[in-house]
């Protein structure tokens, strides 16, 4: 008797690890890419992180789900600069996804305004263009700065190259040189300091320097 109760008592403890051993890991959650954040594959190579249909479309959720690649960092800047809008055009005549003005689509070779609104993929290689363009420009604060803490915020590439889109390289290259002193406020109070914190940390290492480039 006392051997059959001491089988019993070590099946069942045998049964209860096996369960646990067995879980079924295939049984995991599986997320769909809401409309919102569908990426066009035509204008980005990167791989994307699916998200849940249910998953509200905010400046967080774009962050969390898009990476902190180059691909993460455009979409979370065209979210602060237009939410994502190709077609927008604000109070002051910035234009599209990215706002640009007409002074610096020119410098890129665009000199057709609606043109530029109706064409997502050229807006893309723009932005691209432009990122491409301030690296070249602001190549030696980069490597001067980058990894310096300024006004409490640790100084990246990134958050160096989202300045320059908001505010130029000139006012960037014053910001970082007076080391914080010498900042910048859009019309809508958005400051250098503020997109230095705010974009820091992206790997948009993808993007090369490149003098003066156009479409």
């Amino acid at each position: 008797m006392k051997s059959w109760i001491s089988f019993i008592c070590h099946l069942g403890i045998i049964t209860i690890l096996t369960s646990f051993a067995t879980f079924d890991t295939r049984n995991e959650f599986r997320q769909q890419v809401p409309e919102s954040l569908i990426v066009d594959t035509s204008v980005c190579n990167e791989p994307v992180f699916l998200v849940s249909r249910n998953t509200v479309d905010t400046e967080e959720n774009r962050a969390l789900f898009l990476g902190n690649r180059y691909h993460g960092f455009k979409e979370a800047l065209a979210f602060k600069e237009s939410r994502g809008d190709y077609s927008v055009v604000n109070t002051l005549g910035y234009m599209g996804k990215y706002q640009f003005g007409k002074g610096t689509l020119q410098l890129m070779g665009v000199n057709d305004p609606q043109k530029f609104l109706e064409d997502p993929i050229l807006q893309e290689k723009v932005f691209q263009l432009n990122v491409a363009r301030n690296k070249w420009i602001l190549r030696r604060d980069i490597k001067r700065f980058v990894g310096k803490r300024i006004n409490g915020t640790v100084i990246t590439e990134s958050g160096i190259i989202a300045s320059s889109h908001l505010a130029g390289a000139g006012n960037v290259k014053k910001y970082l040189r007076s080391y914080g002193q010498n900042d910048f406020s859009d019309a809508y109070g958005s400051t250098i300091a503020y997109y230095m914190k705010k974009f820091r940390g992206y790997d948009i290492s993808s993007v090369m320097p490149q003098k003066n480039p156009k479409i």
